[in-house]
């Protein structure tokens, strides 16, 4: 069988560094998920932690129905953060060096104890403004890209399939917009 080179040219053209760190990192999300959903017999999703967390101090019904799942959600959105911190201590710092990993030049290296370190350029008022506009949307969307896109679209839930497709166009015309007027971090 011989491979389409229109195909191998569009491939080559979208992921110009390969797509081996796109299908390791997809197949690490995907166990992750098969494993929260044997385990506790839940999707896995970001979303809920906030109302989760709410529920240690918060007696109000919206907040009491993930007592049961609030210890894990803990759990994961803790694992969310570890990993990140392990990611930016070894890789992004260039203690451990992978071809897996191409900087980025929307950051600075510091260091801390020893330990070089990686921070955005990101302004902090447009880190704010863009979290708040992502927990509007998760609310609004009733999920999570990571609970709908891997979850929701995995066990061919419509609304799932149908979030996913509105959250990439919107993604990708907000993105066309931004580069159009010059907007940078």
């Amino acid at each position: 069988m011989v491979p389409d080179p229109v195909l191998l040219q569009l491939t080559t053209e979208l992921f110009p560094n390969g797509i081996s760190r796109y299908a390791i990192g997809g197949l690490l999300v995907g166990l992750g998920t098969v494993v929260i959903y044997l385990g506790t017999g839940i999707p896995a999703g970001a979303s809920t932690f906030l109302e989760s967390t709410l529920s240690y101090v918060s007696g109000q019904s919206r907040f009491q129905r993930y007592v049961s799942s609030r210890d894990w959600r803990l759990v994961f959105t803790f694992g969310i953060i570890m990993g990140a911190l392990a990611f930016s201590a070894t890789v992004q710092s260039g203690m451990i060096t992978t071809s897996l990993y191409q900087p980025g030049t929307t950051g600075q290296l510091y260091e801390v104890g020893g330990l070089t370190l990686w921070s955005t350029d990101v302004q902090p008022w447009r880190l704010l403004l863009g979290g708040i506009f992502v927990g509007i949307g998760t609310r609004i969307g009733k999920g999570c890209t990571s609970g709908h896109g891997v979850c929701g679209v995995g066990s061919a839930s419509k609304t799932s399939i149908t979030g996913v497709i509105t959250f990439m166009i919107v993604a990708i015309l907000t993105a066309q917009l931004v580069a159009a007027l010059g907007v940078s971090p």
